[in-house]
């Protein structure tokens, strides 16, 4: 990677995840004065495994949770002491309004005429009786920043509906995985029988028990069920596994290269629920992808030569894609080699770093 950041970086992060790691210490290696990390430790209910990067900076901070569900707010303790501390040249920050220490960070940098960066998903237009309101709200919010990264061309969309200057929008595609080095797996041949993957928390909105009912509604032979991972709701789903597909192997938590082996056995990677990270590292394994609509971040990954994506709780519509799917092994393994292509090419850790430090070039 040509490019780097002269200066140093600061950025903000609600809790910071496993799976963010590799992105921080490649962003880290990019910066010349370094790059601090400010997060704090998520809700015990969350089920989010916390990470500790190599390169990077964690500085600890306390989250103080504020209600839940649709109310949900979270303030962090510590985050100006943090700023002084570091003296970042830069900072990143979750374009979240929920996150109500936000507000002091920005009016801190821009008080030494330092630029900030917000990251998020987007910001859809707002709906209901308060509408107006609402938009001179969301425009005021994403005013206060010098640049904005989009997780997804649909969130960069919103943005701009929202009046950011596009010059200012940059598109970061959600990423997990780096660049592949190593050539697409060959797949088994036609004629065996297919395996379906699953990867991911097993938590009701991944809606695993809907693959479970779709692979036992599938014609013979039926598909070779994998499902990696743990959650509140294994013991249950196991349980319902046993009743309606008595062949669904689950293999509890895999991470990093433990994943290998059950990416290199499938034929169709399927996500039935919202969310997952994991459909890039599929993509990654040269995987074909068939996944829910949720938030936009899928759109960008998911394409038509490559997968599909289904109405998220549309169960009829899940079980007729995958029927559909397992009906033709050839074109599965050429959606396979394009997913491998769109990761390899497109959409990698490398390129979301890339676009990282072009939004920060921007600030000059």
């Amino acid at each position: 990677m040509s490019k780097r950041y002269s200066g140093r970086l600061g950025l903000q992060q609600r809790v910071l995840p496993g799976y963010r790691v590799p992105f921080f210490d490649m962003l880290a290696a990019a910066c010349a004065g370094g790059l601090s990390v400010f997060a704090g430790q998520p809700r015990g209910s969350e089920g989010i495994i916390p990470g500790k990067p190599r390169l990077a900076n964690h500085a600890e901070a306390t989250n103080i949770h504020i209600l839940a569900g649709p109310f949900y707010l979270c303030a962090q303790r510590g985050l100006l002491n943090w700023l002084t501390s570091w003296g970042p040249n830069a900072l990143v920050v979750e374009a979240n309004p929920r996150y109500l220490s936000t507000g002091s960070a920005v009016r801190w940098m821009h008080d030494r005429g330092r630029k900030v960066i917000g990251w998020g998903l987007g910001a859809p237009s707002p709906r209901g009786s308060l509408q107006q309101l609402q938009e001179s709200w969301r425009k005021r919010f994403l005013g206060q920043f010098d640049a904005l990264i989009a997780y997804s061309q649909r969130g960069a969309h919103e943005y701009a509906e929202a009046g950011v200057p596009p010059e200012r929008i940059f598109v970061a595609t959600n990423a997990v995985a780096p660049r592949p080095r190593a050539a697409p797996p060959s797949r088994r041949s036609a004629s065996q029988k297919p395996t379906i993957l699953f990867v991911g928390r097993l938590q009701r909105r991944k809606r695993v028990d809907y693959l479970l009912r779709a692979c036992a509604d599938l014609p013979e032979p039926r598909p070779r069920l994998l499902i990696v991972g743990d959650g509140p709701k294994r013991a249950e789903l196991e349980s319902l596994a046993k009743q309606v597909f008595p062949s669904a192997e689950f293999a509890g938590p895999k991470h990093g290269e433990e994943l290998k082996p059950y990416f290199q056995q499938a034929d169709l990677f399927v996500l039935p629920g919202t969310g997952g990270l994991a459909v890039q590292e599929a993509m990654a394994n040269a995987l074909p992808v068939l996944v829910a609509k949720g938030d936009g971040t899928q759109d960008d990954l998911v394409r038509p030569e490559n997968g599909w994506q289904v109405p998220p709780d549309d169960y009829a519509a899940l079980v007729k894609t995958m029927r559909a799917a397992l009906s033709d092994m050839p074109r599965l393994q050429k959606m396979g080699r394009e997913s491998y292509r769109i990761v390899s090419e497109e959409i990698n850790l490398e390129r979301m770093v890339e676009t990282f430090l072009a939004a920060l070039e921007s600030l000059h």
